[in-house]
């Protein structure tokens, strides 16, 4: 299947590809290396990873099965919360660049916020990692508003992102509004609600006229916005074609606006109690 490249996103000197192919949880680790490399060879220029996921060592070699150039893979790594102290941050950075069979990440963010741990700390850990040249650009990871601020008034190199939860089924405008307050761009984890807004009539109704599937519907009204990017996971070769296949259609403002009304729905699919901070009010 031929399908266009995703466009990119621009933040603080950083292109970023709008789409990405998201790496958590793969149920067959035997599989995972075809997902990645059916997706490189779909268009994705965009991976997205985490030393939590486990799945860097098949990312590497996925990207060294493709034969596609490393500067036209853009990867994006995560440290966790466990390792927020600087030196165990360090280290966390290099084992995932073994892990990936890479010198450099385009991407390193600070996975989740670690209370017990000064941000300041861990902010100029992530720092260090740019200024080696072991990260071309840095950011954060479900970061609320005043974590938020306080990283961009405590990081000594430029941030360029937060990933949040981010779907039709969450209302997340007041944090938005402050992450491009910042110049940053929002990257989308479960951009698809892990299939819950899917059989939603809105959806299924807007698909039928564009003759896309619910999820194209779903990614697209996300990709739609400014400045903001997806990294939707994708367990099937069919997915992840349908993934990529948002980009020769558009949205209607009407369109756009219908699916705006289904945030009510109010619903947050990764709320894990031990480490979520304290979410922003809708």
């Amino acid at each position: 299947m031929s399908n266009p490249i995703a466009p990119k996103l621009s933040a603080h000197g950083a292109e970023m590809p709008t789409l990405g192919y998201g790496t958590m949880l793969f149920p067959e680790p035997e599989h995972a290396i075809e997902l990645i490399l059916h997706a490189l060879n779909s268009g994705y220029r965009h991976i997205d990873t985490a030393r939590k996921y486990g799945s860097e060592p098949w990312v590497g070699e996925a990207m060294r099965a493709s034969g596609l150039p490393r500067d036209e893979i853009w990867v994006t790594t995560k440290v966790t919360e466990e390792n927020a102290k600087a030196d165990d941050f360090a280290r966390s950075v290099d084992t995932s660049l073994e892990a990936l069979g890479l010198d450099h990440v385009d991407l390193l963010l600070i996975h989740w916020p670690q209370p017990r741990v000064p941000l300041e700390e861990t902010l100029g850990a992530l720092a260090k990692a740019k200024r080696d040249g072991l990260a071309r650009h840095i950011g954060v990871s479900n970061f609320t508003i005043p974590l938020l601020d306080e990283a961009m008034a405590k990081c000594p190199e430029p941030l360029i992102t937060n990933q949040i939860e981010y779907h039709a089924y969450i209302r997340q405008d007041r944090l938005i509004t402050a992450c491009r307050k910042h110049g940053l761009l929002v990257t989308c984890h479960a951009p698809l609600a892990r299939g819950a807004m899917l059989d939603d009539p809105v959806i299924v109704d807007i698909a039928s006229t564009h003759g896309k599937t619910p999820a194209q519907i779903a990614l697209r009204w996300l990709v739609q916005q400014s400045n903001v990017a997806i990294v939707p996971r994708a367990l099937e070769i069919s997915e992840i074609e349908e993934n990529i296949g948002i980009f020769d259609f558009a949205l209607s403002e009407t369109e756009m606006a219908r699916i705006v009304t289904l945030q009510d729905n109010n619903l947050r699919v990764i709320n894990p109690e031990v480490r979520r901070p304290v979410w922003d009010e809708a």
